[in-house]
């Protein structure tokens, strides 16, 4: 029997076990924050029935840290019923961690220092901005980052701008400046997230669970942005990269791990 029992099969009453056993006094030197799905659900309290409303499906419980702490969060997991892939781990362990949940049939990743998926996103010294999750701004670069955005995607950001807008801190808004230290530096990011904003606002009709003002408040939130990263200056780098423009793949090819 595992230190701290078995996962649940629920998502929400396993996340909520995880992030109470965090909070003991024993763990609590663990930097362990969500991301994904469960990340955008825990955040968006007034929000997140859109998640259920929209058809959004919850598949696996991800966490990002630091590889410093690779060795405590191992030990964590599995006191908590978790099985550690050593394959995977040996082989990715300075990236990335898994573990499997063998009763429930699921897994958890662990990414650490950073997100790399189409783009890269840093997290080293930016866990420590919120107990639970990692920041809004990185919440929502981790999807506009994708190049080949799905809709589950879709449907979080459009809910995490129906509750939250942007500004210039981290205290519960997304923190434009964050956004714009990457959009300014790499022309393949801006293009990502910019085409990925405008795929966004066009979403937003598909939806009829979607009200008036739902649709309002977050087209003119997407509107905002776009306009707030046309006028920010650019670097040098960006605009020799521009010049090249699509010709040259702008963004990373994502590797799926098969688990």
């Amino acid at each position: 029997m595992p230190k701290y029992g078995d996962p649940k099969a629920d998502f929400n009453e396993e996340k909520d076990r995880l992030l109470s056993l965090l909070n003991r006094e024993e763990n609590r030197d663990i930097i362990l924050r969500l991301v994904g799905a469960l990340a955008f659900n825990t955040k968006c309290k007034k929000f997140n029935y859109l998640q259920k409303d929209l058809g959004r499906e919850f598949t696996d419980i991800d966490f990002a840290s630091y590889r410093k702490q690779s060795s405590r969060v191992k030990r964590f997991l599995t006191d908590c019923g978790y099985k550690e892939d050593v394959e995977v781990n040996n082989l990715f362990g300075t990236t990335r961690l898994l573990f499997h949940d063998t009763i429930n049939k699921r897994h958890v990743d662990v990414f650490l220092d950073e997100l790399k998926f189409s783009h890269t996103i840093n997290l080293r010294g930016r866990l420590e901005q919120d107990p639970i999750t990692i920041p809004l701004a990185e919440l929502f670069l981790e999807k506009m980052q994708i190049a080949k955005i799905n809709e589950k995607d879709l449907i979080d950001t459009i809910m995490l701008l129906r509750e939250y807008d942007f500004g210039e801190t981290d205290n519960d808004e997304i923190n434009k400046n964050i956004i714009l230290n990457y959009l300014t530096k790499d022309w393949g990011f801006w293009k990502t997230v910019v085409d990925n904003l405008n795929i966004l606002k066009n979403f937003l009709n598909k939806y009829p669970q979607l009200t008036d003002e739902d649709k309002s408040i977050v087209s003119k939130r997407i509107d905002y942005i776009l306009e707030e990263i046309e006028k920010a200056p650019k670097s040098l780098k960006w605009k020799m990269r521009s010049k090249i423009g699509t010709k040259m793949k702008w963004y990373q090819e994502v590797d799926e791990l098969g688990v």
